[in-house]
């Protein structure tokens, strides 16, 4: 990987327009579905927010070079449709010529830093909708906190709002994350109960002047059949940090059985997996689809 980390910083040195370049000339998607109907998406945007630790490991995801390794290895697994990435992970995988024929998200909002003071207050800094439709990507993805302590949050819905706009105005998807969160111990937690995701999903589905393009990014919890009936948006599931890969994996399988529900937008689990088989992972969670 060290030769290939040379020619990304060369290239970024000498030839910066090769990003833009190699995104004009990508082969786009036909459509966000594998043969199966189903989406299959890999997220990388964790770091963005300074959330680099997998497991027992603070810095797991901070090796860009590792990173990048394992990100190649998932896209060219059959039935995998894209990538979920901020700029700097999405430009490498342009300049590595990985994402021909692939769905690609732009990571619009990192700046809630995961642990800080100020986490809820999460503005869009990172892609905006003007530029994902320049790069000839598929959507953008917003993560929405909502906390009802937290004055931070009315912006938080609006800017939201503003960005769900500005997709569905250029026809490409908006992909929001939303959860209800609370304060405690001067650390802020999303609350998985049924009823406070139901209630971050009926917030999230009614942002915007059009929720036409807009698709919800939902963690699996318990009753997930009655989680999944708060709204006819389409849904992918999240996937978070897993602790029983066979616990996760028999969840994701009863979830997807839910008529809203799209497919998986799954990272850490399947790019830094107990047993470290990356490939195995990701198989194993298109073999769900």
């Amino acid at each position: 990987m060290t030769d290939v980390l040379r020619r990304i910083v060369a290239q970024r040195v000498h030839d910066p327009e090769a990003i833009a370049e190699a995104a004009a000339h990508r082969v786009r998607a036909e459509s966000p579905f594998n043969a199966r109907g189903r989406t299959m998406i890999i997220a990388a945007d964790h770091p963005a927010r300074g959330a680099n630790a997998v497991g027992g490991n603070p810095s797991a995801m901070a090796d860009r070079g590792e990173l990048l390794e394992r990100l190649c290895l998932a896209l060219e697994r059959p039935g995998v449709t894209g990538v979920l990435a901020t700029a700097d992970v999405v430009d490498d995988l342009l300049l590595l010529g990985v994402l021909d024929g692939k769905t690609v998200i732009g990571s619009m909002n990192r700046t809630g830093l995961a642990g800080s003071s100020f986490e809820i207050d999460d503005r869009f800094a990172c892609y905006d909708a003007e530029t994902i439709e320049r790069m000839r990507f598929d959507g953008g993805k917003a993560l929405t906190r909502i906390c009802l302590d937290d004055p931070a949050t009315p912006g938080v819905l609006e800017n939201t709002a503003k960005a769900i706009n500005d997709l569905a105005g250029r026809r490409l998807i908006a992909m929001v994350e939303p959860f209800l969160s609370t304060w405690a111990d001067g650390r802020l937690q999303n609350d998985l109960s049924p009823d406070a995701v139901i209630r971050s999903i009926t917030i999230a589905a009614g942002l915007g002047h059009s929720s036409a393009y807009t698709w919800l990014k939902l963690p699996v919890v318990e009753e997930m059949e009655r989680v999944l009936a708060a709204s006819t948006l389409p849904a992918v599931l999240l996937g978070g940090e897993v602790k029983d890969p066979d616990a996760a994996f028999a969840a994701w399988q009863q979830a997807l059985t839910q008529p809203t529900v799209q497919g998986l937008v799954v990272g850490r689990s399947l790019l830094y997996p107990h047993d470290g088989d990356v490939a195995k992972a990701v198989d194993t969670a298109v073999g769900l689809l």
